[in-house]
């Protein structure tokens, strides 16, 4: 399975959402039925440089051998101004479900989770970036060889006593989406660097990262850059969670009626929709990549044409729905056939990026390569 994820397939996932694990052909989008362990207790490694920005750990999920955990690292920022946004599970439908995490100029949601330094649940308190330079919360950060720092007492409101790494369901955080991080979900973002997947990967193939060889605490929790696996800078979890339970003690159950899933189950509506922005390659070519950034911006604006004239018939819809006064039924046939239209443009959309990105990363090893070796 490759363990990149460009963009969320959630509503293809929920399409065919069974109890056994579920993996998208694009990546790490998953539904499960048995709950991730809450996370381990680490500490943070030094920061190795300017630029850097922390990311925490998290525990995936593999088919065959269940949970994994993927270290926090310290990643470089795909460009100035950019905020990680973590990923998170959600329960969703019986099951939970895994949200990547992103890249953009602010921070998203993120399933309320407190994964400590600096992400308490909501935005992110350890740093700011200012004309191209990031600025370091000491007081949240590990960092002794940056040049901007500053010291802001970071409060923790619900401190996350338990570690508990999801959302919803039972035994989950409880919080909801705010409107400005539902916007931030809205703007332009990218998906998780080269190296970020790279150490998902990495992660993937350590045995002792596996949930069933560590129980829950990991022996390299934390990294000082993505897949950097040894040395003296790798810090080892100090003690598995407080709440940790076997997976056999965490199987999914019904969620309490005021623990539902923080997002939709599918869209609804073509304003449910979150547009995709995979970025387009770098291949280090001024031009080409000038041309691959035409073609993705071209099929950005052609399907946010026809994302907003999808909403601007279903608005219409409703309009005339409230006009003439119909009974439950009908408007619940309404509602059916426009969650069939929204998840079918979202699946042709989907479809598209994914051609688009098929179509160019080829191209992109290919300008790559090193000429080959004269022959003597």
């Amino acid at each position: 399975m490759n363990l990149r994820l460009n963009f969320s397939l959630l509503s293809l996932v929920l399409a065919t959402l069974l109890a056994m694990p579920i993996t998208s052909s694009a990546g790490i989008i998953l539904s499960i039925g048995i709950a991730p362990p809450p996370l381990p207790v680490y500490d943070q490694p030094l920061c190795p440089g300017d630029g850097y920005i922390w990311t925490p750990g998290y525990w995936a999920y593999d088919d065959n051998d269940g949970y994994f955990w993927v270290p926090a690292t310290w990643v470089e920022a795909p460009e100035p101004g950019f905020l990680w946004t973590p990923g998170y599970w959600g329960w969703v439908d019986s099951v939970y479900v895994f949200h990547e995490g992103y890249w953009g100029p602010r921070v998203g949601f993120y399933g309320g989770i407190d994964y400590g330094f600096g992400y308490a649940g909501v935005g992110y308190a350890g740093g700011y970036w200012n004309n191209g330079a990031f600025f370091y919360n000491r007081s949240v950060n590990n960092v002794g060889n940056v040049t901007n720092v500053y010291n802001k007492t970071v409060v923790v409101n619900n401190i996350n006593v338990n570690r508990v790494s999801y959302n919803g369901g039972e035994g989950g955080v409880t919080a909801r989406a705010t409107q400005e991080e539902e916007g931030a979900a809205h703007e332009r973002h990218v998906p998780p660097t080269t190296a970020q997947t790279s150490h998902v990967q990495a992660a993937r193939t350590n045995r002792q990262l596996f949930e069933s060889q560590n129980h829950g605490k990991p022996a390299i929790a934390a990294t000082p850059k993505p897949a950097e696996f040894t040395g003296r800078n790798v810090v080892a979890a100090k003690a598995a969670a407080p709440s940790y339970k076997p997976a056999t003690a965490r199987s999914a159950s019904r969620a309490p009626e005021n623990q539902t899933a923080a997002r939709p189950n599918t869209p609804v509506h073509a304003s449910d929709i979150s547009p995709i922005r995979p970025a387009a390659p770098n291949t280090g070519k001024p031009q080409l990549d000038q041309n691959y950034r035409k073609q993705q911006n071209s099929l950005n604006a052609k399907q946010d044409q026809e994302r907003l004239k999808l909403q601007k018939t279903q608005e219409q819809d409703h309009q005339r729905l409230a006009q003439r006064k119909v009974d439950e039924p009908t408007k619940q046939q309404l509602e059916q056939k426009h969650q069939q239209q929204t998840q079918q443009l979202q699946q042709k959309h989907t479809g598209e990026q994914q051609r688009l990105q098929e179509k160019q990363r080829p191209a992109s090893r290919t300008e790559s390569k090193p000429p080959p070796k004269e022959k003597n």
